[in-house]
């Protein structure tokens, strides 16, 4: 915190192209910044940060009320339908290291669709292209952000029941990053109560890991 009275929180969301990535990008600016919309190839194809206006209200330390700022760098998909593996391992890595190289990563956020079932094929590849970047720390700085909710309400599931019948791989997902995960209707602009009510229980998670932040370099393979 340069500022005594203001928090900038540092995320980057991760994901598979359709995942909904781009889009909780924007409901956690509370902005349009990331292009977002049904495609029949990946959307995303550079990284790029966005910044929010200061919020107010949403937490205190030390007694005193926060003005906090969100920053989020948005993520090619992988895999991508234009990009290799090594051109978007390349760009997020480079792009880590120059937006968050000296202040470092509080979260990365992985997107996953919570109205489509997680293949243990596709969470390995995932967990392991996070770990690429982020090293064995991985799991402590990484919470999971289950988009298309409402998809899953339709379905009949409440969150405590989609936790019931959720795959064995998701769970073990969740338990590896000690239950950090958010349910997020990222279909609809979110109200400003309900992105409060988001950035405060991120706040939470960053707040379990004392406010520590990832540093990310960039290294030469």
């Amino acid at each position: 915190m340069a500022d005594s009275k203001e928090m900038t929180i540092n995320l980057a969301v991760f994901g598979r192209s359709q995942s909904g990535k781009s889009s909780a990008g924007n409901s956690l600016l509370g902005s349009s910044d990331f292009e977002s919309h049904r495609s029949p190839s990946s959307v995303t194809t550079r990284c790029r940060l966005g910044r929010s206006c200061r919020i107010s209200g949403i937490t205190r330390r030390n007694g005193c009320e926060l003005a906090l700022r969100v920053q989020v760098l948005d993520t090619p998909s992988y895999p991508h339908s234009g990009l290799s593996k090594e051109q978007v391992r390349d760009t997020v890595r480079s792009a880590l290291a120059h937006h968050f190289g000296e202040e470092g990563l509080h979260l990365a956020l992985l997107v996953l669709r919570a109205d489509l079932p997680l293949c243990p094929d596709e969470c390995d590849q995932a967990t392991q292209f996070l770990q690429e970047f982020l090293g064995p720390a991985w799991k402590d700085f990484t919470a999971v952000l289950l988009t298309h909710a409402d998809k899953a309400e339709e379905a009949g599931f409440s969150e405590e029941t989609y936790l019931h019948s959720a795959s064995s791989t998701l769970l073990s997902l969740l338990s590896s990053v000690e239950h950090k995960y958010i349910f997020l209707d990222n279909q609809k602009s979110l109200t400003k109560w309900e992105r409060a009510v988001l950035l405060r229980k991120l706040l939470d998670f960053i707040r379990q890991n004392n406010y520590q932040t990832l540093l990310l370099k960039h290294s030469k393979e």
